[in-house]
């Protein structure tokens, strides 16, 4: 069993930074053996994928205003994402294989 405990969501203004958290607990071995993803669902929008932290890491992130860390030994992973942008502005989760974190809301401000 494992989860995913997301934190650092809040409310911005155009330009600024956040720095978003996915905790995970559980099986040590089976999280440190995967890749971790952070995906992002606008109103009226489908999901997307926007950075991605391999076992290995592998990284890939879908916007060069993005950074994404892992700390194995804190089994955290890190988004920085910075001059951040309205469109920013979704419920950012937190993946690895079939378990999802609950989300934690970003809001842009023009």
């Amino acid at each position: 069993q494992v989860q995913l405990v997301e934190s650092g969501g809040g409310l911005v203004r155009a330009g600024g930074s956040l720095r978003l958290s996915c905790k995970a607990s559980g099986s040590v071995g089976f999280i440190r053996l995967n890749d971790i993803n952070w995906y992002r669902q606008a109103p009226g929008k489908k999901r997307e994928l926007v950075a991605t932290v391999s076992a290995g890491d592998t990284i890939y992130v879908v916007s060069h205003r993005f950074t994404i860390s892992r700390d194995n030994a804190e089994n955290t992973v890190y988004v920085q994402m910075n001059n951040l942008e309205p469109d920013d502005t979704a419920v950012y989760y937190c993946n690895l294989k079939n378990h999802w974190g609950q989300g934690t809301q970003v809001t842009v401000s023009s």
